[in-house]
C-alpha cells in the first residue's frame, strides 16, 4: 500500500533539504551518502542523518522565531 500523507509542505524546499542531507551526512563522516545504498545502511546510520536534520531545522525555526536568523 502506497502511502500518500508523505507530502511535502513546501515542495520547492526539495533541493534545499537534500542539499542539507548531504551536508548532514559528510559532517558525520558518511562519505559518498549520495550514492550510497540507503538499504544497505544501519538504521543507526540513516537515524543520525534524520536527526541531525531534525535537530538543526528546530534550531532554525526557534531562531527565526526568536527574530535571531543566522
Amino acid at each position: 500500500m502506497t502511502n500518500t500523507n508523505n507530502k511535502k509542505a513546501v515542495p520547492q524546499a526539495k533541493q534545499a533539504l537534500n542539499q542539507m542531507k548531504l551536508e548532514i551526512a559528510n559532517e558525520l563522516g558518511m562519505q559518498n551518502y549520495q550514492e550510497a545504498d540507503k538499504g544497505n545502511l544501519t538504521a543507526r546510520e540513516n537515524g543520525y542523518v534524520g536527526g541531525y536534520m531534525t535537530k538543526k531545522l528546530v534550531e532554525m525555526a526557534e531562531q527565526q522565531m526568536a527574530g535571531k536568523q543566522k
